[in-house]
């Protein structure tokens, strides 16, 4: 049998040739299965995010909804022991001279042409009650009170007016409650700072549907008695 050395020498590249495809394939395919893990756990990634910060999103329109709905039950309904007077009959005047008002404090009538700041304004000493009624025209709260109201209760009343637009707070000595809420043509007496009237004559009074002048300024007016 005679051996042909270059048969041999072609049959030994032929299998390089095919070992080294075997190889790239091989090669090839472990780097597209590396691919398709890390497009596959990144997708995952993502989708995850997207779910976990849409249940966020849900959570906090659930928590503002139900603030909302909070708010919107504090102003609806009666107000226990609240009085009312026709507005249709308070008068609207602004006058310079002093008014004899028919109820202390009074909850509007004829006024002084310069209102009481009421942009969270909390006053140590009396207002007089022509500027306080302007204010009240312009949708404010007028919370006051008496020696015999607790300073607990007075320094809780001053934080809530001090941290709400359109309200003010001033002593007042000649009321029949120690704690009073006022708005135009509208009072009540309170127990205390606690007491769940409070925070149903916020709601339903701060630039409340009783408002003659919705939106007017609450500064720029008088800032001391």
């Amino acid at each position: 049998m005679s051996y042909d050395r270059r048969t041999r020498m072609e049959q030994m590249r032929s299998a390089d040739r095919a070992r080294d495809r075997r190889n790239r394939v091989l090669v090839i395919g472990a780097g597209a299965l590396v691919v398709a893990g890390l497009v596959t756990f990144g997708t995952y990634t993502i989708l995850d995010k997207s779910d976990a910060s849409a249940s966020s999103m849900s959570g906090d329109d659930k928590g503002a909804k139900g603030s909302d709905q909070k708010d919107g039950d504090l102003a609806t309904g009666p107000i226990e022991g609240e009085k009312s007077w026709d507005a249709a009959k308070l008068g609207r005047d602004h006058v310079q001279e002093d008014v004899k008002y028919p109820m202390r404090p009074p909850v509007g009538g004829d006024h002084n042409p310069v209102w009481m700041n009421c942009d969270g304004e909390v006053y140590k000493k009396a207002i007089p009650d022509v500027n306080a009624v302007h204010a009240l025209e312009h949708g404010s709260v007028w919370v006051t009170y008496t020696d015999d109201a607790p300073a607990s209760d007075v320094d809780k009343l001053a934080d809530r007016v001090s941290k709400t637009p359109y309200s003010l707070m001033s002593p007042y000595k000649d009321q029949t409650g120690a704690i009073m809420l006022t708005a135009w043509g509208k009072q009540v007496t309170v127990d205390g700072a606690d007491d769940p009237r409070v925070a149903q004559f916020f709601a339903h009074y701060v630039q409340g549907p009783q408002t003659p002048e919705p939106g007017a300024a609450c500064t720029g007016g008088l800032s001391a008695p």
